[in-house]
């Protein structure tokens, strides 16, 4: 510590995010990367907008991705808020709507960053847990002898596990918390799961947060928005007019365009990915996996007789690198990302050997 630090430094405990290695010709399945690289229209737009225009600050208000999005999901151009990746949109979200006097509620096995965030908001949370099947339980973010909640987030499909919940199961959620905000974070919805933006018109005090780093192949873009009714919208606005007013560049503002533009490319990747991982699962549970049901870009998985360090430890042994979360409840389990064809391949490989 410094005495230089403001007084809340020294008690935040930063999001710990997966490993970025330098290290050449690894096989990296530890971060829920795309296999895919994006659409070649989106490397046109970019390069398209590569000009003398960037002297220029972009549009603080976004309004072309703003109305693409909008058109994309059939609401409003004031009920999409655009930001520098989900993360960014979501630490809005934190500050703007779900910092109460009462505690937010999120399952006690999910986004790590979730924790993060109260920390550096100063946002008192309670945490839910998951059923003995991992399975976020709806009437337990509205049980009758619950005092009420500041707010409520959950990822869908849910994180690390995959497991989604059906939109009947979030409309539970929704109906017994009219006084709050709930947020759903949809990552990774787009490989299994069903999107609850069809549900803002009806909900008030539902946001919907999505991202372009999954599904349409933007990790390194940073890209990310939310939908809502807009007087939540408005929120968002406003406390990002008081961090900064110019969040999605130039760049980036082209290339989130021309990603929601290829329908065909998205549609086509994201089935590509869906196969893959069923493909991975037989393979897995032919060697003796556990496996929770994903409807992510990666699965869930433990084995029968190694354990997960051990596992994770010995396929980096061997250039394969996966995710083990040493936390309760879950440190048995390995969170594999869904790579291409062969690296799954070269996974099941290693763990042939491994397992030998």
């Amino acid at each position: 510590m410094s005495r230089f630090w403001s007084a809340v430094v020294g008690t935040l405990k930063p999001y710990v995010p997966g490993e970025q290695p330098k290290v050449q010709d690894l096989i990296k399945l530890n971060t829920n990367e795309h296999p895919s690289g994006p659409s070649p229209k989106v490397i046109e737009a970019i390069q398209a907008a590569a000009g003398d225009t960037l002297k220029r600050y972009p549009d603080p208000s976004s309004e072309r991705l703003r109305s693409t999005i909008a058109g994309y999901y059939g609401v409003e151009a004031n009920q999409v808020f655009v930001g520098n990746g989900s993360d960014e949109v979501l630490a809005h979200v934190f500050q703007a709507l779900l910092k109460h006097p009462l505690p937010l509620r999120f399952p006690d096995i999910s986004y790590s960053f979730y924790p993060v965030y109260c920390g550096l908001y100063g946002i008192a949370y309670e945490t839910v847990p998951l059923s003995d099947d991992f399975r976020i339980d709806p009437a337990a973010f509205g049980a009758a002898d619950a005092s009420p909640a500041g707010g409520i987030i959950f990822p869908n499909p849910n994180a690390p596990t995959g497991l989604a919940l059906p939109l009947a199961a979030i409309e539970q959620v929704l109906n017994a918390n009219p006084q709050a905000v709930v947020v759903v974070d949809e990552a990774y919805v787009d490989f299994g799961g069903e999107t609850a933006i069809g549900l803002v018109a009806r909900y008030e005090n539902l946001l919907v947060v999505q991202t372009l780093s999954k599904s349409r192949s933007l990790a390194g873009l940073r890209v990310g928005f939310a939908v809502g009714q807009q007087t939540l919208i408005d929120a968002l606005e406003r406390v990002k007019n008081s961090f900064n007013s110019y969040p999605v560049d130039r760049l980036a503002e082209a290339g989130a365009i021309a990603a929601f533009e290829d329908e065909a490319y998205f549609q086509r990747t994201r089935a590509e990915v869906i196969a893959s991982r069923e493909r991975l699962v037989a393979a897995l549970k032919a060697r003796g996996f556990d496996i929770l049901p994903s409807a992510a870009n990666f699965v869930f998985v433990r084995h029968t007789s190694h354990d997960a360090a051990g596992l994770s430890a010995a396929l980096r042994e061997r250039r394969i690198i996966v995710r083990h979360f040493n936390q309760p409840r879950i440190s048995d389990f390995l969170r594999i990302t869904i790579g291409t064809p062969d690296e799954c391949d070269a996974l099941i490989r290693a763990l042939d050997t491994i397992l030998a």
